[in-house]
């Protein structure tokens, strides 16, 4: 018996994607809860390993041509199709004004792969859900408008702040085109899209929280005393506004007694950058580079560290992390955090109270770092506090409830969510 196909797609950048694991614990949660959906892929996955949490999910996965030109027959099958669907010219008529601000590339692309979702899209589809508010959003608002369906998006952190004002109104308006509703992760992003939204009620503050289904407990830490080995680890991708630049060179004010070993994992374009850096500051010795890791080598990680960094930053282009979920997996594990106050991270740690946010300034990391290696007691009492800071306000459900029910009015007779 040939089951009905499911009547939400879900456009993503690209499954399965070792750096957004909240995404994969989202709709596997949706999934869990009953939600059935189909996910389609703007690209195809890079990443050699997966997350066990990859192989939970039972959506069919589409994947749409990632670069026109390597697909040519399928493209213009599809827009053939798309031609004649009721809201081709609106959505033309979208992205031509859209095209007159932005004439990149990309922008070109954005179209043409919508025209391949709005034509292979199966007709029990209702709505489009994107995650991430830059192109998923718009290859789902111009594939919508052509099927005339409704649509949604999650924004995060670099799809909000390097996206222009003009583009992100256009996907908030509430004319035809815009998005019925919008999730979003942090509350400081929740005010921004709300201050350029017609209808700030149609944006939700949904943080990711934590699936502690997939944590062990935390382990029961030896205690450490001063002068013992400070064992570090960051877990991020080498890039710009994750800040391990400042963090190397903080690494290299460290007094010359204080035993101490830096474990980083993580992809990213600036790997060969970063370890030239530790070379030239005479770390490199000290430093473990483990590359992408999948989640159980990164809870052991956890579990064997004395203090979490995460120096992040606003990077030169504007993006910025928004409320890292590496920081709820580290309070898991009772592992001391040190970061930044940078975009929603003062969200989840007060400093002094849940671990420690500095200046992203090399002399402030060493500092801090210091203080965490002098002072044991004070470290394993944050952490404490980051553990039922945790357990109390940023567990997963809430935030599945909510998007569970939006998603569900979304679908169900084409009215507001």
């Amino acid at each position: 018996m040939i089951q009905d196909r499911a009547p939400l797609a879900v456009v993503l950048k690209g499954w399965p994607r070792l750096s957004e694991t909240f995404i994969a614990q989202e709709l596997v949660a949706l999934e869990e809860a009953g939600h059935r959906f189909e996910l389609w892929s703007l690209r195809h996955p890079t990443d050699r390993k997966t997350h066990p949490l990859h192989d939970r999910l039972h959506a069919p996965v589409n994947y749409l041509p990632e670069y026109l030109h390597e697909e040519p027959e399928r493209v213009w099958r599809a827009r053939a199709v798309a031609q004649q669907l009721p809201g081709y010219a609106q959505a033309l008529a979208l992205w031509r004004a859209d095209l007159r601000r932005d004439t990149s590339t990309n922008r070109v692309r954005r179209f043409g792969q919508a025209c391949v979702l709005a034509a292979e899209l199966p007709p029990e589809v209702r709505g489009i859900y994107a995650h991430f508010l830059h192109t998923p959003a718009s290859v789902a608002r111009y594939a919508a408008v052509m099927r005339g369906l409704p649509w949604a998006f999650s924004a995060h952190a670099k799809d909000i702040w390097t996206s222009p004002d003009w583009e992100l109104r256009e996907k908030l308006t509430t004319d035809a085109g815009g998005a019925r509703f919008g999730a979003t992760c942090t509350a400081l992003n929740a005010e921004h899209l709300r201050d350029l939204s017609q209808a700030p009620d149609r944006i939700d503050l949904v943080y990711h929280g934590l699936d502690l289904s997939r944590f062990p407990p935390a382990p029961d830490r030896p205690p450490r005393r001063a002068g013992d080995r400070m064992n570090m680890l960051s877990v991020g991708r080498l890039v710009e506004k994750k800040g391990f630049d400042r963090l190397i060179e903080a690494l290299a004010l460290l007094p010359a007694g204080l035993d101490w070993r830096w474990v980083h994992i993580g992809g990213g374009t600036l790997a060969g950058e970063m370890a030239e850096l530790a070379q030239a500051r005479g770390v490199a010795d000290r430093i473990d580079w483990r590359g992408a890791c999948d989640q159980p080598d990164v809870i052991e990680a956890m579990r064997d560290a004395d203090l979490f960094v995460l120096p992040s930053r606003v990077a030169r282009d504007g993006d910025r992390d928004g409320l890292p979920n590496v920081l709820m997996e580290a309070a898991s594990q009772k592992l001391p955090i040190l970061s930044t106050p940078v975009s929603a991270i003062p969200e989840f740690i007060e400093s002094g109270a849940q671990g420690l946010l500095v200046s992203d300034t090399p002399a402030d990391l060493a500092d801090a770092i210091l203080r965490v290696a002098d002072h044991p007691d004070e470290a394993r009492r944050m952490a404490e506090a980051a553990h039922r800071r945790l357990y109390e306000s940023f567990t997963m459900q809430p935030g599945i409830a909510l998007l569970g029910a939006r998603l569900n009015a979304l679908i169900g007779c084409g009215a507001e969510a």
